[in-house]
């Protein structure tokens, strides 16, 4: 294996944002865990001269080369550059260009960045972020209404995050701390239109992350509640039976990326969708 010592270089080449590529190249390179892959991204290859800069950086530095271009002449000089220097190369997005070429009966249009237009799903995506941001940690609870998803919780279970990436997907999303000692604000427990979802995680994690974050900070930490096992359960515990009381879905987060949390709100959010209006 062409490698220097427990790592390999990784070469990413897009005429666009070259998120498609970093996504598919580290769900892959995450199934290897003794190897690491070191990531050189291009995005916006788009000419020829920016293209000769990628060449250079590939030869000085070998590995694997994976792209999405769409430009005939440059996936033409790349792919040979490649076999010249004995690199493997791999087109991402090629396989299922072809795939609905044969199937729809109709060659692609060959637009860069096709998937980033200034579109409607553009905008909504926009619109969703700006109230992502407005109603984020309990902020304007009265304006949750409008809200496609209100994420409820304990303090270092991934709400803001997990919050940010739906509303990215273009889902409004709120959240709303849960504290001790704080009552919930009425709003929230009046909601009827969004889909109100709890995220918890197990004590021992959440003491953790606190933990790490109180260090992060150099704050003071002899006995204090916020990263007592006893108190954070309890928490916990509060946090579920108030959205068993409130007949809320909850998921816990102990084990899952904020990717994977997103997803299961998701799959939340098209089941109740999908359910007849009252």
């Amino acid at each position: 294996m062409p490698t220097s010592g427990n790592y390999f270089h990784l070469h990413l080449v897009s005429d666009s944002t070259g998120e498609t590529l970093i996504t598919v190249a580290r769900a892959v390179a995450a199934q290897y865990a003794n190897v690491t892959a070191v990531e050189h991204v291009y995005p916006l290859v788009r000419s020829q001269k920016q293209l000769d800069r990628v060449l250079d950086e590939i030869e000085e530095a070998p590995g694997i080369v994976l792209f999405t271009l769409l430009e005939k002449d440059l996936v033409a000089r790349l792919e040979t550059k490649c076999k010249e220097i004995n690199v493997p190369s791999l087109s991402i997005i090629g396989p299922v260009m072809h795939l609905f070429e044969a199937y729809l009966g109709a060659a692609t249009t060959g637009r860069v960045g096709a998937q980033h237009v200034l579109n409607a799903e553009y905008f909504k995506r926009i619109d969703a972020l700006n109230y992502t941001m407005i109603h984020d940690d309990g902020q304007h609870v009265e304006g949750l209404e409008d809200a496609d998803v209100v994420l409820v919780g304990v303090s270092r279970t991934s709400k803001t995050p997990t919050s940010i990436y739906l509303a990215n997907r273009g889902v409004k999303t709120g959240n709303v701390p849960l504290v001790p000692g704080i009552t919930l604000a009425a709003p929230v427990e009046e909601l009827r239109r969004p889909l109100v979802v709890g995220l918890y995680a197990s004590p021992e994690r959440i003491v953790q992350i606190r933990q790490n974050r109180l260090l992060g900070l150099k704050a003071h930490q002899d006995g204090d509640q916020y990263i007592d096992r006893k108190a954070v359960a309890e928490e916990v515990a509060f946090s579920r039976r108030l959205c068993a009381r409130h007949n809320w879905p909850s998921i816990d987060v102990t084990r899952r990326s904020i990717e994977e949390t997103a997803a299961a709100v998701l799959k939340l959010l098209a089941e109740r969708r999908r359910q007849p209006v009252a």
